[in-house]
This record gives C-alpha cells, sequence and structure tokens, in this order.
C-alpha cells in the first residue's frame, strides 16, 4: 500500500488550503486504497480572511492547527516528515499554498518558499517519488524545484503562467478536466479551481492525478 502525503496550509481558499481540492484529494485516495498522511507547516499564517465577507480578519491563526480541522486531527509536523516516509506527496491549492507553503501570492517570481516544505519537496524529488500539485500549488512546486526547470500548469491563466516560467519552470495549458506529467521529475499538476467553474468539474482533473500520482508511487 502507498503511503501518500497530503501537504495542507490551514483551512479555507483565501488564506488556507482549498477545502474541496483537499477533501477530494483525500477521498480519491482513500478509494484508491492508498494509505493518508497528513502533514502542515507549524507556523501562524500569513493572514486571516473572513470567509463570509472575503476580508481580513483581525486576529491570528496556526497553519498545523486549521489543517487539522480538514485531516480530523490526524496530521503531522512537516518537520517530523521525512521523504522516506512517503511513496508521493500531493499539494492542494487554495491561496494557502501560495501565502503560507510560500511567499508566491505576495511577491511573484522573487516568492521563497517555506523551507521545510522546499527540503521535503527536493528530498522526494531526488527520491524519485512523485509529487502532485492542484490549482495554484504547482506555483511553490516551482519555485522549490526552479533550477530543476520543472512542468507544471495552472490551466490557462498567462499572467500566473508567465511568472511561472520566469521562476524557471516550463508551462504547459491544460483544461479542468487534464493532468500534465513531468515524467523526468515525476511531477503531475492540474488546473483545478484556477479555471473551475464547480465541484464536478474540479473533481475529474484531481481522480486524474491522484491515480497517476498513486500509479507512479508503485513503479
Amino acid at each position: 500500500m502507498a503511503i501518500i502525503g497530503v501537504l495542507l496550509a490551514g483551512c479555507g481558499v483565501y488564506d488556507g488550503s482549498e477545502i474541496h481540492e483537499a477533501v477530494l484529494t483525500l477521498l480519491a485516495l482513500d478509494r484508491a486504497g492508498a494509505e493518508i498522511q497528513c502533514l502542515a507547516p507549524d507556523m501562524p499564517q500569513r493572514e486571516v480572511v473572513n470567509h463570509l465577507t472575503g476580508e481580513a480578519a483581525a486576529e491570528t491563526r496556526n497553519v498545523l492547527v486549521e489543517s487539522a480541522r480538514i485531516a480530523r486531527g490526524n496530521i503531522k509536523d512537516i518537520r517530523e516528515v521525512s521523504a522516506a516516509d512517503l511513496d508521493g506527496l500531493i499539494m492542494p491549492g487554495g491561496f494557502g499554498a501560495a501565502k503560507n507553503l510560500s511567499d508566491f501570492a505576495l511577491q511573484g517570481a522573487a516568492a521563497t518558499v517555506h523551507p521545510e516544505v522546499k527540503r521535503l519537496l527536493r528530498d522526494l524529488v531526488a527520491a524519485g517519488k512523485p509529487v502532485g500539485a492542484i490549482c495554484i500549488a504547482p506555483a511553490t512546486l516551482t519555485k522549490a524545484l526552479a533550477d530543476m526547470h520543472p512542468e507544471v500548469t495552472i490551466g490557462a491563466d498567462l499572467a500566473t503562467a508567465s511568472v511561472i516560467e520566469a521562476m524557471g519552470g516550463r508551462h504547459r495549458v491544460c483544461t479542468v478536466d487534464m493532468i500534465h506529467v513531468d515524467e523526468k521529475l515525476r511531477l503531475v499538476t492540474t488546473p483545478a479551481y484556477m479555471l473551475g467553474p464547480g465541484i464536478k468539474e474540479v473533481a475529474v482533473g484531481i481522480d486524474k492525478l491522484v491515480a497517476e500520482v498513486v500509479r507512479l508511487a508503485g513503479s
């Protein structure tokens, strides 16, 4: 049974992990018979957003604590997880993937990746283990692997695609029901809510991504 990590970034599309994408990933992994290990960095969120109004909230929250809501408490601090513990990893999207796992949402091509996130991603790729990234998460993945020139998709957003290429990545246009596989680095990406329009459309690409990550983990 493959052990697949799910790297979360909080709870909620505007300041954490996109909940639909995270839950669809967990569901597809469970249906595929994989063992799931959720993980997240133990750090303050870069910001907290009121998801009813879309406005910033004057409070602080912890990424690991908020991610535990999605994981139903079964989650580890990323510092406790090494590439040897996993057969593969998937990063759901949501602004937390570009605010907490990195600061791509704020810094663009000059972004930096959380050091523990960068460590784990690079160690997994060095070990030949597959990494999946959903929605905006491929931007953080690209920055972490910039010197390797990863091939990824975030859909068809030309502005974001141009920033990915400025960071050293190679962007490939895809529709919401498609995945792109970087065969050399064993990376799998899909646009999800970068394109939408709804949960049923997003689910198609995520199901394909999970199936490919699980296949690669077993090969």
